[in-house]
C-alpha cells in the first residue's frame, strides 16, 4: 500500500499520496483532479550506475543502438528538410534559373539561387529559347521583315543594252548592301533580350511558359497528360483547341513562378528589406500560386501534367502545403 502523510486537523481535505494520479476514463473520475500530482521522472542516475555495474556490455550495446538511432534520425531530418524546399523558391531547377535571362543563356551564372551542381561539380546546362526576341517578336518574323525591307529598298539595275552607267549601278548596289548590313545589326541589337529590361524578360518568360506547359503541347507530348477517367464514366472527346493554351492551371502556376522568382531576387538585394510594398506583393503571389496548386492537386494529381509541372518548376511541398509565412 502506498505510504500516506498525515496532515494537520485543519487540513483534513488535503491528503498527500505518492502514487500517480489516475487517468480520467469516466465523468465520475472528475473529482480526482483535486488530488496532488506527483511527476515521475526517467531513470535516475543511481539506477543508471547500477545497470552499468550489473551489465556493462548490455549497457554499451544500448548506448550504441541509441546513438545509431539518433544519427539516422538526423540524416532523415536533413533529407526531409532538403525535399521540403523553400515556400518561395521551392527547389531551383534549370528551367527556373533560365527565367533570369529569359532563356538566352546556356550556362548557369552561379549565385545563391542557382542550380545545385551535379556530382561532377559542373552545373547542368540551362534550357534556351533563341527563337524568342524582344518586342514580342520571333526570329522568323524578324528574318521575313528584314528580307522584305531588303527587297523594297534594293536599287533598280537597268537591263543590259540600255543607256546606263554600269559603274554607278554597281556603286549603288554596294552602298545598299552596306546600309542593309548596318540595319540588320541594329535590328538584332534592338530585338536581343540581353539588352532588354525586366518587363521585356517577363513577357518572354510568359511566352516560354505557354509553350512549355500549355495543354495544346502537353496533350500531344506527354504520354499520360490527363488523369484517367472514372470506371463508370466513358471518356468524352474534347474539341480541338483553336489556339495556344493560356488559362490552364499549370500555365498560370508557371507564370506566377517566374514573377515570384524575379520579385524575390530583387527583395534579397541589399535594399530589399525596406521594400514593404513589394514584400506584400510577393506574399500575395505565393498565396495565389498555393491556391492554384491545391486546386490542381485535387483535379490533376497523378497525371503527367502534374508530375511534369513539379519536376520542371521544382515546386516542393513547401510551396503549396501548410501555411506560407514570409
Amino acid at each position: 500500500m502506498a505510504p500516506r502523510i498525515p496532515a494537520p486537523q485543519g487540513l483534513r481535505s488535503l491528503t498527500l499520496c505518492f502514487r500517480p494520479a489516475p487517468t480520467l476514463t469516466t465523468p465520475a473520475a472528475a473529482p480526482s483532479l483535486l488530488l496532488p500530482l506527483v511527476q515521475t521522472a526517467n531513470i535516475s542516475m543511481r539506477e543508471k550506475k547500477k545497470k552499468i555495474r550489473r551489465d556493462p556490455y548490455g549497457w554499451a550495446q544500448a548506448q550504441q543502438r541509441k546513438n545509431a538511432n539518433l544519427e539516422r534520425r538526423a540524416e532523415l531530418d536533413v533529407g526531409r528538410k532538403a525535399a521540403w524546399g523553400s515556400p518561395v523558391h521551392g527547389i531551383t531547377t534549370p528551367f527556373v534559373e533560365s527565367f533570369d535571362s529569359a532563356g538566352q543563356e546556356e550556362a548557369s551564372g552561379g549565385g545563391p539561387r542557382a542550380v545545385a551542381p551535379a556530382e561532377g561539380g559542373t552545373a547542368p546546362p540551362l534550357p534556351t529559347s533563341p527563337h524568342i526576341l524582344n518586342y514580342l517578336l520571333s526570329k522568323d518574323e524578324l528574318a521575313s521583315a528584314i528580307e522584305h525591307a531588303r527587297r523594297v529598298t534594293e536599287p533598280v539595275v537597268a537591263a543590259a543594252g540600255t543607256t546606263s552607267d554600269p559603274a554607278k549601278d554597281q556603286k549603288d548596289v554596294e552602298a545598299h548592301a552596306a546600309r542593309h548590313a548596318k540595319a540588320v545589326v541594329a535590328l538584332q541589337r534592338l530585338t536581343d533580350l540581353r539588352n532588354g529590361n525586366s518587363k521585356d524578360r517577363r513577357h518572354a518568360n510568359i511566352r516560354r511558359c505557354i509553350e512549355t506547359f500549355g495543354r495544346h503541347v502537353t496533350d500531344v507530348t506527354l504520354p499520360n497528360g490527363a488523369p484517367p477517367p472514372p470506371r463508370d464514366n466513358k471518356p468524352i472527346p474534347k474539341p480541338v483547341r483553336a489556339g495556344p493554351d493560356t488559362g490552364s492551371s499549370e500555365v498560370q502556376i508557371a507564370i506566377l513562378t517566374a514573377k515570384i522568382r524575379a520579385l524575390a531576387l530583387a527583395l534579397e538585394g541589399p535594399t530589399g528589406h525596406r521594400d514593404k510594398n513589394n514584400k506584400r506583393s510577393l506574399r500575395l503571389l505565393c498565396h495565389k500560386r498555393q491556391r492554384l496548386m491545391r486546386y490542381m492537386e485535387r483535379k490533376e494529381r497523378g497525371s503527367g501534367r502534374w508530375q511534369h509541372m513539379l519536376q520542371t518548376l521544382g515546386l516542393s511541398p513547401a510551396t503549396w502545403k501548410e501555411q506560407i509565412t514570409l
